[in-house]
Parts: C-alpha cells; sequence; structure tokens
C-alpha cells in the first residue's frame, strides 16, 4: 500500500533495493497517482512499477494517467475501488434521537482534519442554508491530521473554531474531535441529510471519506476531484466548484427543500457504490493474487454465519412482507402465499438444525398466512394487499405454482412433526386435507413438482393411501411429459428450459424415495445430469435467466440471475448427494453456493452480511439491490442446505486458503468472509 508521504523518510534507493529484494509475486497498490510529472517524479514512479509484477489503482481516472502520462503498460494496472462496509441503513429519525440531534437537519464531513479539506468552505456556506433552513447543523468528525499537528500544532482548527464564531454559527457547527468507533462513525454516517466533501485539491486520487458516506446513504455534494467526478452524476449527487461557498448554499438549500431528489440520489449513488463493499474488493484482490501466483490454484470462500435479522424484519403478526426498498420492507407491496410458503419451509428447515424457541413463532405466523389463502374449494389465493385483502390479480393469472409452494410447505412441516409442537403437525395436517379435492386438477409441471416434494414429506411422517394416490398421479403426469419431448441431447420434461427447472428432477427422484419404482429414479437421474450441463461451466453455476428461457436448439440468454434459481439447483443436489453418494453432487453443491458469495460473472456478492438480506437478481453489469422475500428466503435455505451437508467444521466461518489443484495447501492463506 504505496502512499509517497509515509516514505519520504527512508533514502529512495533503500524503498527500490527492498522492492527488488522481494522473491514472491509483489503488487504494489498507489494511493496517489500525480498527473503531469516532471522528470523527477516520472522516474520515481517507473521505477516502482519496474520492479513489482502488477499495479492496484482505485479509479479508471488514475490508470490512465499512469498508463498515459508515466508509460505503465494497461496489461500491468488493476482498477480496484476503495473499499466500503456494508451498512443496515438503520432509520435517519431513530438515529439522530439516539445522538441528541433529532429535528435537525444533518449536513457532515469526516476524515483526519487539514486545511485541504477547505472546511471553511461549508462554513462560509452555513449562513444563507440557515436563513431557509434553520435546524440545519453541520458535523464536523475526526481529529486533526498527525502530520498537520506534527508540524502547525491545532492552528487550523482554531481557525475554524474563529470563523464559527464570526458568523455566529455556534448553534449550528459542532465539532467532534475525536477518533470514533467504525460502527459509531458509521451511524453518524448514516443519519446525515447531506454529505459535504470540499476538499480544494484537484489532483487528489481518491477519497475514502467519500466512498463511506455514499455507501452510507448520504446525499452527497462535493467539490470535483477526479475521484468524485467518476462517481457522481447528476442522478447520484452534485458537483460544485473548488471553494465556492455561495455554489454549495445554493446546492443544499436545493437537496434539503426536495426530498425526493435526495431519496433518488442515495437510491442511484448506493446502486453505483455497491461494487465496492469490503468483500467485493477483497475478491478483486483474491483474483488478482491468484492470477500471479504460478500454477493451477482454486479459490475456495467461507460459508457466512446464519443470520435470521432482515428476515425477522421483513416479518410482521400477519406474514412476511413481499418486497423491500433496498433492506427496509416495502409494506406497500403487501403479502404472498409465494413467500410465505417459503418462509414456512425455510424456518422448519432452521429450527431443524437449531431448535430455537423464536423460530415457533414464525413458524406458526406463515402457517397462519397459509391458513389464511385457503378457499373453500381446497385452493389457495395468492395475492393479499397491504390491507390484507386478496386483490384481483388473483383472478388474472395462473395461481398453480403458488398452491403447489404450499402444498410442499405443509409437507415440510408434517415432516419434522418429531421436533414440532403437536398442534403446528395438527394445523397443517387439517389445511393439507382440505386441498386434496382441488389437488389433481392441478397440471403446471413445476406446481405438480412441488406437490410431489410436499407429500413425499407428508408421507414420511405417516402413510396415507390419498397422498400416495395423488404423488404418483403427478410423478406419472411428468413421466409422461417426459417421455414426449425426450429426445437425443434433450433429457428434459419440456422443449425449454425456463424457471425452477431442478425442482422437476428433485420432484422424480422424491416420488422414487417414496414409491420404489426404478422409472421415477432414471428419468429424475437423467433430467437433472442433463439440467446441470446446461447450468454449470468451468467459471461456476449460471442458472437458466429470466430474460430469456433455453428453447431446443436455440442459444440462451446470459444476464438476469435469480438467487431462487440457484437455490432450488443446491436444494436438488443436497438430496441427488445423499442418495447417490456421488461426490460430483457435493462438488456442485459448493460451487453453486459460491455463487452468493462472489463466484459470478460480476465476481460480487449477492448476499449482503450486513443485513442478512439477499440481492434481487444479478443482471448484466449489476446487482438488483433490494432485497426482497423471495431473495432472502432462497439464500436462506441454500444456506440451511449447505448446514446439513457439510459438517459443523466444515460450516464455521474460517480462513481458507489457496489451494493447488491436488489439494496441497499452499502458504498462502485468503481471509474471505
Amino acid at each position: 500500500q504505496h502512499e509517497f508521504g509515509f516514505f519520504a523518510a527512508l533514502p529512495e534507493r533503500n524503498f527500490l533495493d527492498f522492492l527488488h529484494d522481494i522473491k514472491k509475486p509483489l503488487i504494489v497498490a498507489f494511493h496517489t497517482v500525480l498527473p503531469k510529472p516532471d522528470n523527477s517524479w516520472k522516474k520515481k514512479v517507473s521505477d516502482i512499477a519496474l520492479a513489482c509484477d502488477a499495479i492496484v489503482v482505485m479509479t479508471k481516472n488514475a490508470a490512465e494517467i499512469l498508463h498515459k502520462e508515466y508509460g505503465v503498460p494497461m496489461e500491468k494496472i488493476s482498477i480496484i475501488a476503495h473499499g466500503i462496509h456494508l451498512v443496515p441503513h438503520l432509520d435517519k429519525a431513530i438515529l439522530k434521537q439516539k445522538y441528541g440531534l433529532d429535528g435537525r437537519k444533518i449536513l457532515s464531513t469526516f476524515g483526519l482534519i487539514s486545511s485541504g479539506k477547505s472546511i471553511e468552505t461549508t462554513l462560509e456556506a452555513l449562513p444563507g442554508i440557515i436563513e431557509e433552513h434553520p435546524t440545519a447543523l453541520f458535523l464536523v468528525i475526526g481529529k486533526t491530521h498527525p502530520s498537520v499537528v506534527k508540524h502547525e500544532g491545532e492552528q487550523y482548527r482554531r481557525f475554524l473554531e474563529a470563523k464559527v464564531a464570526e458568523l455566529s454559527l455556534e448553534n449550528h457547527v459542532k465539532f467532534i474531535n475525536a477518533y470514533l468507533p467504525l460502527n459509531e462513525l458509521l451511524e453518524y454516517l448514516q443519519l446525515t441529510d447531506i454529505y459535504l466533501f470540499t476538499s480544494k485539491d484537484p489532483h487528489q486520487a481518491v477519497s475514502g471519506t467519500f466512498s463511506y458516506a455514499m455507501s452510507c446513504g448520504c446525499a452527497i455534494i462535493s467539490t470535483p476531484i477526479p475521484h468524485t467526478q467518476e462517481v457522481l452524476r447528476e442522478d447520484t449527487g452534485i458537483l460544485i466548484d473548488f471553494q465556492n461557498s455561495p455554489q454549495l448554499t445554493t446546492a443544499v438549500n436545493h437537496l434539503l427543500g426536495d426530498k425526493a431528489l435526495r431519496k433518488k440520489l442515495i437510491s442511484n449513488g448506493l446502486q453505483r457504490a455497491i461494487h465496492a463493499a469490503w468483500e467485493n474488493t477483497a475478491i478483486a484482490y483474491a483474483r488478482l493474487f491468484q492470477r500471479l501466483i504460478s500454477g493451477k490454484v482454486v479459490l475456495r470462500y467461507a460459508f457466512p454465519e446464519i443470520n435470521l435479522g432482515h428476515i425477522q424484519r421483513m416479518t410482521v403478526n400477519y406474514g412476511i412482507v413481499q418486497f423491500s426498498k433496498i433492506n427496509k420492507p416495502d409494506l406497500d407491496s403487501g403479502y404472498t402465499l409465494d413467500d410465505n410458503a417459503r418462509a414456512l419451509v425455510a424456518m422448519c428447515m432452521h429450527n431443524e438444525i437449531f431448535e430455537g424457541k423464536r423460530d415457533l413463532v414464525y413458524i406458526k405466523t406463515y402457517l397462519d398466512f397459509i391458513e389464511h389463502c385457503l378457499q373453500p374449494d381446497g385452493s389457495f389465493l395468492n395475492y393479499v394487499n397491504a390491507d390484507k385483502v386478496f386483490t384481483e390479480q388473483n383472478q388474472e393469472v395462473n395461481l398453480d405454482d403458488a398452491n403447489g409452494r404450499a402444498i410442499w410447505a405443509l409437507g415440510c412441516l408434517i415432516s419434522k412433526q418429531a421436533s414440532l409442537p403437536m398442534e403446528l403437525v395438527h394445523q397443517a395436517k387439517c389445511i393439507l386435507k382440505q386441498t386434496l379435492s382441488h389437488l389433481e386438477m392441478m397440471h403446471s409441471p413445476r406446481a405438480m413438482a412441488f406437490a410431489i416434494k410436499g407429500l413425499h414429506h407428508a408421507l414420511s411422517a405417516a402413510p396415507s393411501w390419498q397422498y400416495q394416490r395423488l404423488l404418483e398421479t403427478f410423478a406419472n403426469r411428468l413421466v409422461q411429459m417426459y417421455r414426449h419431448e425426450a429426445a437425443a441431447g434433450w433429457n428434459w420434461f419440456e422443449n425449454y428450459l425456463t424457471y425452477g427447472n431442478s425442482t422437476l428432477s428433485e420432484a422424480m427422484l422424491c416420488a422414487w424415495l417414496t414409491t420404489d419404482n426404478p422409472l421415477y429414479k432414471n428419468i429424475a437421474r437423467q433430467s437433472f445430469d442433463f439440467l446441470l450441463q446446461h447450468t454449470f461451466n468451468e467459471d461456476g453455476i449460471k442458472v437458466i435467466p429470466n430474460q430469456g428461457w433455453l428453447l431446443k436448439g436455440q442459444e440462451r440468454a446470459h444476464f438476469g440471475e435469480q438467487p431462487i434459481d440457484v437455490a432450488y439447483t443446491i436444494l436438488a443436489l443436497q438430496l441427488f448427494d445423499e442418495v447417490f453418494e456421488d461426490k460430483r453432487y457435493r462438488e456442485k453443491m459448493e460451487i453453486a453456493f459460491n455463487w452468493f458469495l462472489g463466484q459470478n460473472h460480476l465476481h460480487q456478492i449477492i448476499y449482503n452480511p450486513g443485513t442478512g438480506g439477499c440481492y434481487d437478481g444479478l443482471e448484466e453489469t449489476q446487482v438488483n439491490m433490494n432485497q426482497g422475500a423471495e431473495s432472502t428466503l432462497s439464500y436462506l435455505m441454500a444456506r440451511l442446505a449447505i448446514e446439513r451437508s457439510f459438517n459443523n467444521q466444515e460450516t464455521k466461518l474460517r480462513s481458507v486458503g489457496i489451494q493447488k489443484a491436488d489439494g496441497k495447501a499452499r502458504n498462502m492463506e485468503l481471509m474471505l468472509h
């Protein structure tokens, strides 16, 4: 990690000798890249570049300067953004109350204080801001830079304090002269309404404080250093000229007066910043290390701790809310049978492993919701609005899949009767019994597959000729579909691959486990192995995306992958691994789970360990940052399947090394958590 000032006390030759003496692959990360270098400065940078195997910079601008003005080959340069923290995006009003700032419009800046931050630019803008927004309060967070203290003491801070007194701003400026603990700093940023970055150095290559502010959901007004020019657009922030207090006054007043604009800038800013999460930065560095290390190596990921926080936030007394805005439940989106069925499955899985008493509260909530959706004819409705009223959408779309998922959830609960209160099991059995008259009318392949899974689970708890007959009816229908469509090179039930594909093969395996009919087993394995050929490649898993199904004989689409399809694949792999004890299934199970942790085409996390939520999708150039019920529950089911299949030592957070393909560990370990 290189910053020129840090090495000022070292003779330059000593530093270069040190670099040349290092025998291992060497990477230098430049924190500063100055444009228009003189010959002496250019030689310093060129000598460092020649001594290393790779150079890391944090912005495209810095990479272009290194290449065009210092002559460093582009193939030697990697751009890895300054890391940011994933935060839970707590409610600003609650945080303001916590820190005694309720009722105030908060402006803030933070970092090691020096004159280069030009904080006086904001102080001189404040009178015009206060005139329109009398509750405005400017927080100046941070100690004076140690180098500044060493050379001039607290002269700059005294200057700022005098400026506050001169402008009578004592009630509108607060200095927090401390090194704050990280969690406290991040909370101050989360309660900030507008973050002000007023550096007066046009050559400042990158700002970590700016990055942190963007990740914490601050609307940002900034001077145009290269980093902010690269990140901020008209829809992500506001740029002002250097040391221009009147412009700052106008910009702050405009933003404070337009809440909708602030929300838009925050949302867009978060979307632009998420690729720089420390987890993603770690992956980028690991991939660079991997490239520089000679010999074939394998990068592995640690399994995150199980975190129910986001699911608990998404669940109210009535059920689990359908959508979220980032990680905040969108109560207006209402509820679905689909999501509450998935939630019931996930919490039953969790309770089976951990036997948590709180699990029972959630299981009861989701089960009651399913019962609420049950109709007199034995069918279920799916869509419920925020007022707990069934919507017209229930009459406009086919609800078979939702009905099938409900059967899956009920059967899953019944199968856990040894570890659940009997009143819950009895309630689930009563609901399932009422659906029998309607079930046979289902013909959607995936609806029948979900129903087979549910009936298989229910039959594992107690025999029932009615359940057995229905299961065989559905399995035989899938057999007929398979026989109709299967051909050389196409071992599938339909002439296309769409969503939830692995559920069909898994259902056929469940049917074999229940009936011992070898035909079901053969079709299960043939179809699943065919599917795996189309969803795994040398880079990992790539499920059929929602931007276009794979039609027989045609090319597949590549973007729009959904967490739910990855999760369904993992659940199927778990069952196939248990039944056939084929290590290929177990290996693919871990590879598929790594998709959530960054082994995907963007090399970005899909699971957010800061919230416990899961992003709603992986698109061509970005992730969908909303963390709705479907995605988060899908991740949880996948994580619980991993917990069950891998022993406890493997599933704990652990240091996982880069390993040679032969399994022999190298000396270097990477902490990818």
